[in-house]
């Protein structure tokens, strides 16, 4: 099946009607919470962590405004004004200048975060799916919401906003979750990444076309220049 329309945008409320100036006194950037000092549950989930966000940034390279980032707390406003935050693993924002953030401030930002996506663990799918999910939908009014356990392939689940409600994605023809925000897919590939051979979520194309990580990106250049240089009747591996 593929994934359903959204049929009405749900608007969240401008930050400025979450709290007024006048009744509190935001804090700074330095006076923000940026690390927590507790790794990665596991390698593999810092190696798939890197492949989403390495990935996606070649992508957003090639658009004028987009960030991403991850394992980085996002601040917010409740809804009765008292600061919070949250850690999402991978966090996609588009539509905000790129650059270095420590963290997301979302009254500095303007906005929250697209999409967000988690990778779950014995330790943390818990939590995930039911207090981050509600913050999610409540508070930060992350449009697209995934979850993705890299040592169990099979619990991977996505979500979209329907009048302020997560609506579950169906999987389309090819088993992949799709991204309307981003026009994208996420899907479950098997193959080596940094010497692993496993099954890792990686980001493609609507057409199926895979994006590439920076080395991937680096060995299809090298791939065409050697072509080109065929069809000129050069040997590129006589070329010192």
């Amino acid at each position: 099946m593929s994934a359903p329309a959204l049929i009405e945008e749900f608007v969240p409320p401008p930050v400025e009607e979450l709290v007024s100036p006048q009744s509190m006194m935001l804090p700074s950037n330095d006076q923000l919470v940026c690390e927590d000092d507790i790794p990665m549950e596991t390698e593999q989930h810092k190696l798939q962590m890197e492949l989403l966000i390495d990935s996606l940034r070649l992508w957003l390279d090639k658009i004028p405004n987009g960030y991403v980032g991850g394992n980085m707390f996002v601040h917010y406003l409740t809804r009765s004004g008292h600061k919070a935050f949250k850690g999402p693993d991978v966090i996609v924002v588009l539509d905000v200048p790129k650059g270095i953030r420590d963290n997301w401030v979302v009254w500095k930002e303007g906005k929250s975060p697209d999409v967000v996506i988690e990778l779950l663990s014995k330790s943390t799918a818990a939590e995930d799916k039911k207090e981050k999910k509600e913050v999610y939908q409540n508070h930060l009014y992350v449009k697209e919401y995934f979850w993705f356990d890299p040592k169990k392939p099979t619990d991977f689940a996505g979500f979209f906003l329907q009048h302020g409600i997560y609506q579950p994605l169906s999987f389309d023809e090819k088993e992949r979750l799709i991204s309307e925000k981003l026009g994208l897919a996420l899907v479950r590939w098997k193959g080596f990444y940094k010497n692993a051979d496993t099954t890792w979520l990686r980001w493609e194309t609507l057409e199926g076309v895979l994006l590439p990580t920076p080395e991937e990106a680096e060995r299809q250049r090298a791939e065409r220049l050697a072509e080109k240089l065929r069809e000129l009747g050069i040997n590129p591996e006589e070329i010192v």
